[in-house]
This record gives C-alpha cells, sequence and structure tokens, in this order.
C-alpha cells in the first residue's frame, strides 16, 4: 500500500501516538487506520452519511455526525488528510501540481499551478522536512474554532504556538502595529491629538454594536470615510486600523462589516497572552483536520484513503467505491468541491452556475532567512500586509502574507515561508503577487543587514525586533546597495477558487434545496441510473450536498458556520452539534501540559507555546476597564494590552501562559 511506500512527513499520529505514555492505556484513543496502521481492509455495507473529502469542514462534519450516533463513512482520493486543506511535502506538492493542471478527481477546484524550484536545490532537499499549506490560516484567541476544539478535546492533539507582529508596508519600510497603551503613546510619529483619536476609535470598537449614534450614519459608508470623518484619523493610522487589525483587503469595505472584524484582533487580545492570534505546529488547517478525523475515528467513522465513487446507484442509495466495495447511504453524500466524482460533473457544473466562482490567488515561496526581523522575540511567525495602492503594481486589493520559519516545524533551520495571497483576478493578481514577493526579498536583505544601513544609536531594540524611525530608515535606503542576493528553495503560485465571499462568511442558504438548481435542458452522465431527467435532479438535491472550497480569510472564520450548517441539513437541526459530553480524564490533565506545549524553551525554560491543558469550565473575564479618553491620556506607561471589556465567554483562559520540464537552471511543473 502507498501508505507504507510514499514518501511523507510523519503523521500527527506517529508525532503523538496513541498510547502517550507509558502510564496512559493506549486503549483511550484508538490507533486509526491511515494515522497510525495500514488500512482495514473492512468497508460497512451500511452507513448514514458518506463524506468524500477530508479536508477541515468535512473532517469537523464527521466527528459532530459521529459523536451524535450517526454511522458515517469518510472518503479521500488522495492518499493523504487535509484534501483542500491539506499540509504537503515537497515530493506531493510536485504531485500536486501535476494533478491540477491535468484536473484530476482530488485536486479540482484550483488551476494555474506551477512550482519552480532551482537546480541547485534539487537534490539538496528533503521533502519530508517541509510542510506546504494550501490554504493557511490562523486562530484568533477569542474564536469559535478554538471554542470547538477545546470543547471536543481535539486541542489535545495539536500544538500551538503565538503569534504577535502584524506589520504594515509603508514608507518602503514594513510597519510593526502597535499592540500596547505604551506602544501608541510613546510612538513620537504620533500627534497627542492623533493618539487621543485612536483611544476613542479602540474604546469604541469593543463595544460597536451597542453605539449605534456613532457609527449607523455611516453603515453604508466605507470604513475609511468612517475612520476619516468620524474620528479624524491619518492614512497611517487608518492602514494600520483597516489593514492590519482588520485584515481587510480593501478600505472600502462596509462599516458594520469592517467593524466586527477589528473587534475580532482586539478582544483576542490578552485572552491566553500579549497576542491575538495562534497557530498550530507542524501545519496549519490540515494539522487540525487530521485531530478531527482522530476525534471522529474514536467516534466510529470509517477512514478510506485512495478512494473515490465510481457508480451511483440512485434508485437503491447504493454507492460504488473504486475498491469494488458497495455501501448503502441512507441519508446523505456530502462531496468537496475538489473531489467530486466523474459521474456527477454534469450535476455539479449546473451547480456552479448557480453560485458565484471567486478566485484567490495565491504564492508560496520558501527562502533561505529566518525572518526574525519580522518575528518578535521567542515567536516563529509574523503577518505583513500591503494595503491597497502600496505596490508599484497599484494593487487594488491588499496582499496579504503570512511568514514562518523553522521553528513551526515546517521548514528546516535557517529559513522561512511566505505565503502570498490576494483576492485580485486574473494577469492582474500574478503581477501584485510578483510585486509584493520583490518587495519582501530587498526589505529581508535590507533589514537583515540593518546595522550597515545606519547608524548604531539610530536603532531601538524591543522584544528583540530591531525598531528604527522609518524615516531615518527610508532616507537610508537611497543610498544601500545590496551586497547578498536571497535565495529561494521554491516558488510556487496557483489560483484556488471559492464560493464563499470574500469579506463575509458561508452563507448557510448555499445548501438549501430550492437555492441549487434549475434542472431543464441539461443531461447527465450515463452511469447515473434513473430515467426522468428532472425527476432525477431534484432527487440528487436531495441526496447530495457540495460543500465550499476553503475562503480567501487568513482566519478560520466560517469554518464552523458552514459545518453547523452542514450539520442541520442532515439532521434537521444544529441544536445537538457537539452537544456531547467529552469526559476529562485524570491521566489527560497529568499529560497534557507536557503533550501539547508547542513553543520555544526561553532561557528560564519557560516557553513560549500555548499550553493546551485548558481548564474547560474555567471562564475568566477579561478584564474590565472603564476609564474616560482622561484618564486614558494621564495613566502610567504600562506594558498592558489595549483595554477591553468583553467577557470571554466562550474559551477558559490559559494560566501559563503537469510535467516536469527541466532547463540548465531550474525545474518548472
Amino acid at each position: 500500500m502507498s501508505y507504507i511506500k510514499s514518501e511523507r512527513r510523519p503523521s500527527m499520529a506517529e508525532r503523538r501516538p496513541s498510547n502517550l505514555s507509558g502510564v496512559r492505556p493506549a486503549s483511550i484513543v484508538p490507533q486509526l487506520a491511515y494515522l497510525e496502521l495500514p488500512p482495514t481492509s473492512s468497508t460497512p455495507e451500511e452507513v448514514d452519511v458518506l463524506i468524500i473529502g477530508t479536508g477541515l469542514v468535512e473532517s469537523i462534519l464527521a466527528s459532530s455526525l459521529s459523536w451524535n450516533g450517526s454511522n458515517v463513512l469518510h472518503i479521500d482520493s488522495n492518499s493523504y488528510y487535509g484534501d483542500t486543506s491539506a499540509t504537503l511535502t515537497v515530493e506531493q506538492l510536485k504531485d500536486w501540481v501535476r494533478k491540477v493542471n491535468l484536473h484530476k478527481v482530488g485536486y479540482k477546484g484550483f488551476k494555474n499551478a506551477s512550482l519552480y524550484i532551482p537546480r541547485m536545490n534539487q537534490h539538496k532537499i528533503v521533502s519530508k522536512n517541509y510542510g506546504i499549506d494550501l490554504s493557511p490560516k490562523f486562530i484568533f484567541a477569542k474564536s469559535d474554532i478554538l471554542s470547538l476544539l477545546i470543547k471536543s478535546k481535539v486541542y489535545k492533539y495539536l500544538e500551538f504556538q503565538s503569534l504577535s507582529s502584524f506589520h504594515v508596508f509603508e514608507n518602503d519600510n514594513f510597519e510593526k502595529l502597535s499592540n500596547s497603551k505604551e506602544e501608541i503613546f510613546l510612538n513620537q510619529s504620533l500627534s497627542l491629538k492623533i493618539k487621543r483619536n485612536l483611544m476613542k476609535f479602540i474604546k469604541f470598537v469593543i463595544d460597536w454594536e451597542n453605539e449605534k449614534e456613532i457609527w449607523e450614519p455611516y453603515k453604508n459608508a466605507s470604513i475609511n470615510e468612517f475612520l476619516t470623518q468620524k474620528f479624524k484619523l491619518e492614512d497611517a493610522q487608518t492602514n494600520e486600523i483597516i489593514f492590519s487589525l482588520g485584515l481587510c483587503t480593501s478600505s472600502q469595505l462596509r462599516t458594520p462589516e469592517a467593524l466586527q472584524r477589528i473587534k475580532r484582533y482586539l478582544i483576542s487580545f490578552d485572552v491566553y497572552g500579549s497576542f491575538p492570534v495562534l497557530y498550530s505546529k507542524y501545519g496549519g488547517p490540515g494539522e487540525i483536520s487530521q485531530g478531527f478525523c482522530r476525534s471522529a475515528a474514536v467516534a466510529g467513522t470509517t477512514y478510506k484513503l485512495e478512494t473515490e465513487i465510481t457508480n451511483y446507484d440512485l434508485s437503491r442509495n447504493l454507492v460504488k467505491l473504486s475498491d469494488n466495495s458497495t455501501i448503502k447511504v441512507n441519508e446523505k453524500i456530502v462531496i468537496s468541491p475538489s473531489q467530486v466524482p466523474a459521474i456527477f460533473d454534469d450535476f455539479y457544473s449546473i451547480y456552479k452556475k448557480k453560485h458565484e466562482q471567486l478566485e484567490i490567488n495565491r504564492m508560496v515561496a520558501i527562502v533561505t532567512k529566518d525572518c526574525k526581523e519580522w518575528i518578535e522575540e521567542n515567536e516563529n511567525a509574523g503577518i505583513v500586509v500591503f494595503p491597497e495602492g502600496s505596490l508599484p503594481s497599484n494593487n487594488k486589493f491588499a496582499v496579504q502574507v503570512v511568514v514562518m520559519n523553522s521553528g513551526s516545524q515546517i521548514v528546516p533551520e535557517g529559513q522561512a515561508v511566505w505565503y502570498l495571497s490576494t483576492i485580485e483576478t486574473g494577469t492582474k493578481a500574478r503581477e501584485d503577487l510578483e510585486n509584493a514577493l520583490k518587495l519582501l526579498e530587498d526589505s529581508i536583505i535590507r533589514e537583515s543587514n540593518i546595522e550597515t544601513i545606519v547608524a548604531s544609536e539610530d536603532i531601538e531594540f524591543k522584544n528583540g525586533m530591531a525598531s528604527i524611525s522609518s524615516v531615518k530608515l527610508g532616507s537610508s535606503l537611497l543610498n544601500f546597495t545590496p551586497t547578498e542576493k536571497l535565495n529561494y528553495i521554491l516558488k510556487l503560485s496557483y489560483t484556488q477558487m471559492t464560493t464563499i465571499p470574500h469579506f463575509g462568511v458561508v452563507n448557510p442558504k448555499l445548501f438549501d434545496d430550492d437555492a441549487k438548481l434549475d434542472v431543464k435542458n441539461s443531461t447527465t452522465s450515463s452511469q447515473i441510473q434513473d430515467t426522468a431527467e428532472d425527476q432525477l435532479y431534484q432527487k440528487l438535491t436531495e441526496k447530495i450536498i457540495f460543500d465550499s472550497m476553503p475562503s480567501s480569510e487568513l482566519s478560520y472564520d466560517g469554518v464552523i458556520t458552514e459545518a453547523k450548517a452542514l450539520y442541520a441539513k442532515i439532521t434537521g437541526s444544529d441544536d445537538d452539534f457537539f452537544d456531547v459530553d467529552f469526559e476529562e480524564d485524570d491521566d489527560d490533565v497529568q499529560h497534557s501540559g507536557s503533550q501539547m506545549n508547542g513553543g520555544n524553551t526561553t532561557s528560564d525554560g519557560s516557553s513560549n507555546g500555548i499550553n493546551a491543558a485548558v481548564d474547560d469550565n474555567n471562564e475568566s473575564a477579561i478584564v474590565e476597564e472603564d476609564e474616560d479618553e482622561d484618564a486614558l491620556l494621564m495613566e502610567d506607561m504600562t506594558t498592558s494590552p489595549i483595554p477591553t471589556n468583553m467577557a470571554s465567554d466562550d474559551i477558559g483562559k490559559e494560566t501559563d501562559a503537469d510535467i516536469a520540464i527541466e532547463s540548465e537552471d531550474e525545474m518548472i511543473i
């Protein structure tokens, strides 16, 4: 089996096997086929639900259904977990690019994939030392996905790290976002008036929904108009708020939607520490998908990889699989858009016409720099944003970049991966991404040689990061001549499609029967065994549900919404979605701290990772602060985070904190 022969990274279960300690009984977490052992040859004769694709939404759905008593068969045409959310090695990535461009089952929903590997690197790369995310994401500390990870105990399979460095490109430099009162008030580039207005806005946005008299006159106006007119903020501050705090891709986003995104950042800050977001080591959504697959398997879901549907008898609800097994599916078949079987191509093509297909253009670059200049001390990742109009290509939408180095366990020591994305389309998207990549390259070479660019007395180090006035740096750049060239391990680019709006989350109506299809003048595959065309399509819409490709969101927002909508579509309601009492085992508490501490150990023996041994019943509130604006301006300059007055009502607060064409110089797939 390919499970044994294929080149791959160690699975989650191999890094954290079922028998987690010599004391803990292995029976607590059963060994899982394809996660720990070669797959079993047995297949159930009858199931309630068949799920095709092991992406994040499908994996959460499988787990929720299984824990609430449904009999689930979960298959994937690939030899790995994650589907559209997978974390891939270099060899897997080469294969992925070929199959995307050949439009193979399991790779639909992607297009225009290309992979560049310099010839000098081809024999040096140890493929399994890399883990490239197809749809990188991070978790806000106060979010529904983190609440579910804790409630379902899936967090026990994961390791988390913090991320607090957010940068906006301006003045030919990456300006770091001010995260605390101290940073705001000590910022000499800000006037007292701007500081006061910033604090007014921050205090307002925490409870913006109840301040209608302030924002309602601007409800149909852009967030940029709201910030400049109502709070008198300047371009530099609006860029930071819109593109860094809010992670918006356009300053023209309507005010209410943007305010909710900005609030998301602020209420997540200081929930677990002085950072708003965290991410999983060894990979993002692909790692979490594995976790929910493990959870589903514990609850009884059967897993079969390298398996797809070859035929479907609608009249008898019988599905034939590529391993020649036949299964009766009593309720629903849920299909990932990337894995639509050939027999359903006509059916899915009509579905796509009814739902707008949006583009996300992505680029991934792995470089021989650790990029510590953009990352907080004792952390391993950062966010860089190029606001609209900041690139030589005059970009209409922001280009967002996630930077991760070797501490994230996805690249070797001394390297970093840059994940670039934009919602721009066509050739303009590629132009924007290339321009952003060039500026990243120029900047990291500059900043890694900062001592040679400016006088040492102009450099200030905060939390291990070099801080310098952008004005001084900008003037120094005029005379800077690079003495080194940045080396790339690889470059990957591709287009991903989605039906999820760029500035929103999935609409549950996407899965309603009456919203799906107009079946007139349509034909279906000859392999589908039924007669009356209209009746066939009606029955298909009753049995088959297509879910969505990942959104353009850097966060996991919308994932739980979609999983719950699918769950309700299958069961009739989402009232009992993960309504299960996951009992805490004493041994779990004893060992989970050491198993799940996912950061770098500091010199004092502490760790910057997020210890996942969370007390699920300990729901601490974020400290309330009700100062007036004058008090805010007069208080001591402490390192306390920006004040919030929202209760953390969902999560317990942690107490410890396709053909290869080779040229002389390169390989292009």
